[in-house]
């Protein structure tokens, strides 16, 4: 059976219903309608529903466990957290690469599905170990210490199962529809939305049926059910085998070899005319694409002094447009770091906001402050169909482009409604502040602020929305402006943006603290967040997040698309 990143040989018969560039499970060219398109995409949604609810289903609880079963301190816990989730957003990189170099998208999602299921069966069994040692045997205080190392191997076991999993099936499942034909094009811009849809789905029932079962059952059952489902997911891949379309690999140097010596080439030729014409005027006349304008000194690496070479060039026009390709990918990608900061106070102070205030329903219970987060998924999933099936339609017909708004108009705009959000739960925390001062409560933290949790609905709606708009975006912008062996790697680039902003949030925090609290001055980081200043740090952010955008529309604004499908 044929995998990915196949080689196809130049004499395969034409087929008139063959999509170009893709082969079936067979290894012969793919017929359309045969392959790919929803039906296939289908099946790679379902997973990805599935791996969100495995992973969020150990992730979201997580520092229960560590303060909890393993006793560790809030600090630490805190810390291994925030270490685990920048791996969890940075190690896809590391996927990419090796789907990408090697092994490509279809190998790699089934050599990560194995390693995350093996990493979720271990750290069921880690959870098991106190009950299969004797009780005389055990610390009260301190958790057996093979334990706690089977608990860290098998968590960043996951981590690594995660990072190759996670990159492939989106980059898989949008590889199943075609960009050059219409209908398919506008329907793989829809996939990022569905896909998205998923993936937010997942992450809610994580939270409202795994986090019950693992604070009011048992740790054992809280982290089985998520390898069984991780089990689910990998059949569910396989089952579609059959229906899929296949790259095919149609150079047989690696991707990243290519691009760096273009670079090299570049870079040694510096000062290297041709006597006739200049690479930029050999690159205009014989590139398709009118973005080969930019970067131009990257041109100079099609230039050789070595008569030896064909045709008297050191790198292809090809490879020459994947490194400009590549290299045009940055300053959007560098303007966006401030932005991943944003998503970080979600469930930090957004939350801390909520435990002060009100949350009582009229029905007899309080609304956990946590739970609130599940607002800003909920939006999105209510958002998502109505923007694919209402708003686009709309936007499609006045500015007449396949996808309604651009990748980088619908990103932009995803950032400007999140910064609004900020801009929101700065006032909210105003009048939280004046409400605890006219109360009297201003030292006493644990009493209640006579105001409703309801005033922070506004914040994480809009913030929802956002994500909608700008996380989507973001994902088929990579995606599509990668060159196309290195899709994966694209996909890895955006995730990698939250990875490092949840980094830049906890160094920005910590600076915050260290100048606001010195002096005998209270931090804006009080653990009486009474005495605090969230508001002046909300502030901060909008700031910066400004700063970022106008970065951002700069380089936005002068970004020129390649010419692969709808922009």
């Amino acid at each position: 059976m044929a995998i990915s990143d196949i080689s196809l040989d130049s004499e395969t018969p034409f087929l008139e219903d063959a999509v170009e560039g893709v082969v079936d499970y067979r290894g012969v060219p793919a017929k359309r309608s045969r392959s790919g398109g929803w039906r296939s995409a289908s099946f790679i949604i379902g997973v990805e529903l599935a791996e969100r609810i495995a992973y969020y289903g150990i992730s979201f609880n997580l520092i229960s466990y560590l303060t909890g079963p393993l006793g560790q301190s809030m600090a630490v816990a805190a810390q291994n957290v925030n270490t685990f989730s920048g791996a969890g957003c940075l190690l896809p990189l590391l996927g990419a690469f090796v789907a990408d170099s090697f092994l490509g998208r279809y190998r790699t999602i089934v050599i990560a599905s194995l390693l995350y299921i093996l990493g979720l069966g271990l750290l069921t069994l880690s959870a098991m170990l106190p009950s299969l040692i004797p009780s005389f045997c055990q610390n009260i205080d301190n958790p057996p210490q093979f334990q706690v190392v089977l608990f860290f191997f098998s968590l960043y076991l996951v981590t690594i199962g995660q990072s190759g999993h996670k990159p492939c099936t989106q980059a898989f499942g949008a590889d199943q529809f075609d960009g050059q034909h219409p209908e398919e094009c506008k329907a793989k811009s829809s996939f990022f939305n569905w896909w998205y849809f998923a993936l937010c789905s997942g992450i809610s029932v994580a939270f409202l049926i795994l986090s019950y079962i693992q604070e009011n059952l048992n740790w054992v059952l809280g982290f089985g059910i998520p390898c069984i489902v991780m089990v689910a997911a990998l059949l569910l891949f396989l089952l579609g085998t059959k229906t899929y379309r296949y790259s095919i690999n149609t150079n047989e140097e690696n991707p990243f070899v290519r691009i760096g010596k273009v670079f090299v080439e570049a870079t040694r030729n510096w000062r290297t005319m041709p006597s006739l014409k200049t690479a930029e005027e050999v690159a205009g006349e014989t590139l398709p694409h009118h973005g080969s304008h930019q970067f131009k000194f990257l041109s100079k690496a099609l230039l050789t002094l070595d008569c030896s070479k064909e045709d008297g060039k050191a790198c292809s026009f090809s490879d020459v447009e994947e490194a400009k390709a590549v290299l045009k990918l940055f300053p959007i990608w560098i303007t966006s770091l401030v932005f991943g900061i944003l998503p970080a106070q979600l469930s930090t102070f957004f939350t801390k906001q909520g435990i002060t205030m009100d949350r009582s329903t009229g029905l007899g219970f309080d609304i956990p402050a946590a739970s609130l987060q599940s607002l800003n998924t909920t939006t999105i999933v209510i958002f998502i169909p109505i923007y694919d099936r209402i708003l686009v339609p709309i936007a499609r017909h006045l500015t007449r482009k396949p996808s309604g708004l651009s990748m980088l108009q619908r990103i932009g705009t995803g950032m400007f409604l999140y910064i609004i959000s900020m801009v929101i739960a700065a006032l909210i925390e105003v009048k939280r502040l004046k409400k605890a001062e006219e109360h009297g409560l201003v030292d006493t933290p644990n009493v209640t602020i006579p105001m409703s949790v309801w005033w922070l609905v506004p914040q994480y709606v809009l913030s929802g929305v956002g994500d909608a708009l700008a996380m989507v975006g973001f994902q088929e912008f990579f995606y599509d402006q990668a060159p196309n062996e290195l899709r994966s790697v694209g996909i890895a680039l955006n995730l990698s943006i939250f990875g490092l902003g949840s980094f830049l949030s906890s160094f920005l925090i910590s600076a915050t603290d260290k100048v606001t609290g010195g002096d005998g001055h209270d931090s804006w980081f009080n653990d009486n967040l009474n005495k605090a200043h969230l508001d002046y740090f909300y502030w901060l952010l909008v700031g910066l997040g400004l700063l970022g955008l106008a970065g951002y529309l700069y380089f936005a604004k002068s970004y020129i698309y390649n010419k692969r499908g709808i922009v």
